[in-house]
């Protein structure tokens, strides 16, 4: 299994679907399982229930995908906050896809359906980043930078990182 961690926007989901394509193997994406069982979106779950509740029901997602999946899995970019999920992790294959706060504005806009990001989210961006950087970088057996880069050239950049060769 190759699991894909990173903030929000870094292209988890795309490049999880291409390294999975790359490995002959399933792709499987934690906040997709969410909406499917909650018959609604991250963010309306935020606006009605609250971050805990969602940080609850996103922990328990994680740790039924990494249970049922072999494949690469991409993890919600705040599923590292909590320390159950980060002790699961540890003796996986995990990227950690980073990007700057300019590579995120272009890629996000740092929209309002964001919504850890509704307001000024340029710090937001930086404070959230400030805040997980070490939680990321503590679970990684592999960094890799995202900025500048096609979603092809991280695929590739991923498969080199953990020494893991086309299927």
């Amino acid at each position: 299994m190759v699991v894909l961690i990173g903030p929000m926007g870094v292209g988890k989901s795309t490049v999880g679907q291409l390294l999975a394509e790359r490995l002959g193997v399933g792709y499987r994406d934690t906040d997709d399982d969410i909406v499917a069982e909650q018959g609604r979106t991250i963010a309306e779950i935020f606006v009605d229930e609250g971050e805990p509740v969602f940080r609850a029901i996103e922990k328990q997602a994680v740790q039924r995908a990494l249970t049922e999946h072999d494949g690469v899995l991409a993890l919600g970019g705040g599923s590292i906050l909590d320390e159950d999920t980060r002790a699961l992790l540890a003796g996986q294959r995990v990227v950690y896809l980073s990007m700057d706060v300019e590579e995120a504005v272009k890629r996000t806009g740092l929209n309002a359906a964001r919504p850890l990001l509704a307001v000024n989210p340029r710090k937001q961006w930086r404070e959230l980043m400030e805040a997980r950087r070490h939680l990321y970088e503590g679970v990684a057996t592999a960094v890799v930078t995202t900025d500048g880069r096609t979603p092809e050239e991280v695929t590739q950049a991923a498969l080199d990182a953990l020494e893991l060769k086309d299927a």
